[in-house]
């Protein structure tokens, strides 16, 4: 069976438009950064959105968990903007039961992919590996590490992801 991966958007697949001097969407940039990581594991990639993360509704993340619970895949990677990758983390997580035993871990970049020196690759590769490696359950997989989704908090004067205090 393959992971899931589910595509939404984020600074992880931002890119800079040099005439408005704003970052915008174009394509993901996951099957090059999956190459780039030499990831063997048999994927099956599906774009559900392309926004900002602040630009996220409850419909959205509905729409997310829509796609969990019909992915006939049990491991699923989320790539997220990290601004609120923690609701739907929690919207998740609190909808557990109805997603059948599946693992589900969310993932972001700090900085977009496109800019070179991004974490999103290391994020990536680290919640490729979480998927496989951790119970049933909603993690967020951000600086190396696996966070539950009842206990992490994005600390945005550090830009990292942390355990709640």
């Amino acid at each position: 069976m393959s992971i899931k991966i589910l595509i939404t958007g984020g600074t992880f697949d931002k890119v800079y438009n040099e005439l408005k001097g704003t970052l915008t969407f174009r394509e993901t940039h996951i099957r090059e950064m999956l190459k780039l990581g030499r990831v063997n594991a048999p994927v099956d990639v599906e774009k559900v959105e392309m926004i900002d993360s602040l630009d996220m509704t409850l419909k959205d993340r509905v729409k997310i968990f829509e796609y969990c619970r019909k992915s006939k895949e049990k491991q699923i990677v989320i790539t997220h903007g990290t601004d609120t990758m923690v609701q739907t983390a929690i919207l998740l997580g609190k909808e557990m039961k109805k997603l059948r035993g599946k693992t589900i871990v969310l993932t972001g970049a700090i900085i977009p992919y496109a800019f070179g020196s991004s974490d999103g690759l290391f994020n990536l590769g680290c919640a490729m590996g979480f998927v496989q490696a951790m119970p049933s359950g909603v993690y967020i997989a951000m600086n190396g590490k696996c966070f539950t989704w009842q206990n992490v908090r994005k600390n945005k004067r550090r830009g990292v992801f942390e355990e709640k205090r």
